[in-house]
């Protein structure tokens, strides 16, 4: 049986092993803390043509790709775990001002447009209205979510974009890994050429210590939970994202209460939650929602999130043995199940069309070297 190594137990990793043995393969994971990182802080937001933007012609296309795929990955994943990973149906963006209303229509226009080229050339057909994103005056957002700021002047209504609650998504992941016979390692992989498995997987989200040379690096992301009390308002049905004071803002609804996020800072691997990051999230979230200050505070927690420069990810051939899947910046969730049929496909000696942007060949990564020999 062809042996298989996955270093690292995020989301891509664990997803990547499930579907790898699934395939026949006898795959090993390693990872010292399996799903702590990232992947456990995450807000689990499904949103790639809400977040779209003219000129990202190959990042929508990606995510696109990947969130087609999400309702058979995630169908297939309660098959065999009995877990439902979805905790909202839909994504609403606001505005508060003119320039962020504008900002709105900008984006309904490029990715309708978008989506009615991809799906027209694919079928000959106009798009499904289930996809387009729709525009909302005042009283249409307050009609969705009347819980919201009355100065809330715009939306962007996602009917497509989901969310997932990220927590249950690991936990699921390491069950249908155990089910399909992953052996997890709980080690830190010091030289992949150590590995004496046939292929490998490189899926260690922000950090490029087995592969220097790869164009990844963390960003921090700071992230509060919040536990509704009784005498709290009930939490948006939908995914809310914002920008306020020019900061991004985004509540996810959970069954207890809302996730809320994210700062973003070029911090390296500083995994403090500041009182300034705090402070500004609540901020934000109040002008969003006002609600938001009757619930508990529950969680303050941070995490690294893979950056490339221009923000999609590394899935291909590194040298003859070692395949990339990391580098997913705040997308890692989004990215789950095309990363793991593209990885799937270069196990197979094959190529997924959808994520040949991702490919680490348009960045000409050179194999490392390391005193005593290549790594």
């Amino acid at each position: 049986m062809r042996t298989l190594a996955v270093v690292g137990g995020g989301v891509i990793g664990l997803s990547v092993a499930w579907r790898a043995a699934e395939s026949g393969w006898r795959v090993t994971l390693y990872d010292p803390a399996v799903g702590s990182g990232a992947s456990w802080v995450a807000g689990g937001m499904l949103a790639p043509l809400s977040e779209g933007w003219p000129g990202e012609d190959a990042a929508l296309e990606f995510g696109a790709a990947s969130l087609t795929r999400w309702p058979d990955f995630a169908a297939r994943l309660k098959s065999v775990t009995g877990a439902e990973v979805f905790t909202a149906a839909e994504t609403l963006t606001v505005a508060l001002d003119a320039a962020d209303a504008a900002d709105l229509r900008t984006i309904a226009d490029w990715v309708n447009a978008r989506l009615t080229d991809s799906h027209a050339t694919a079928t000959g057909t106009n798009p499904s209205a289930g996809r387009a994103l729709r525009l909302l005056d005042r009283a249409g957002v307050r009609a969705a979510e009347p819980g919201l700021d009355r100065r809330v002047r715009a939306g962007l209504l996602s009917p497509a974009e989901p969310a997932v609650d990220n927590r249950t998504l690991v936990t699921a992941l390491r069950e249908a890994c155990a089910v399909a016979g992953v052996e997890v390692r709980a080690e830190e992989v010091a030289a992949l050429r150590e590995l004496p498995h046939d292929r490998m997987v490189l899926a260690t989200g922000a950090s490029a210590r087995l592969w220097p040379d790869l164009p990844v690096r963390p960003v921090k992301g700071e992230i509060l939970r919040l536990r509704r009390r009784p005498s709290a308002p009930p939490p948006p049905n939908r995914v809310v994202r914002a920008r306020v004071h020019g900061r991004p803002i985004y509540l996810v609804p959970r069954p207890d209460g809302l996730v809320l996020g994210a700062t973003q800072y070029e911090a390296g691997f500083d995994t403090v939650v500041t009182v300034g990051g705090v402070r500004d999230l609540i901020t934000d979230a109040e002008a969003i929602f006002p609600g938001v200050g009757e619930y508990e505070f529950a969680e303050a927690t941070a995490g690294s999130r893979p950056g490339t420069p221009d923000n999609l990810p590394l899935i291909g051939h590194l040298d003859e043995r070692v395949i990339a899947a990391l580098g997913h910046g705040r997308n890692g969730i989004l990215g789950v199940p095309v990363t793991a049929d593209a990885v799937l496909a270069l196990l197979a000696d094959t190529e997924l069309p959808a994520a040949r942007a991702a490919s680490p060949a348009r960045f000409r990564v050179p194999e490392p070297h390391f005193a005593g020999g290549k790594q």
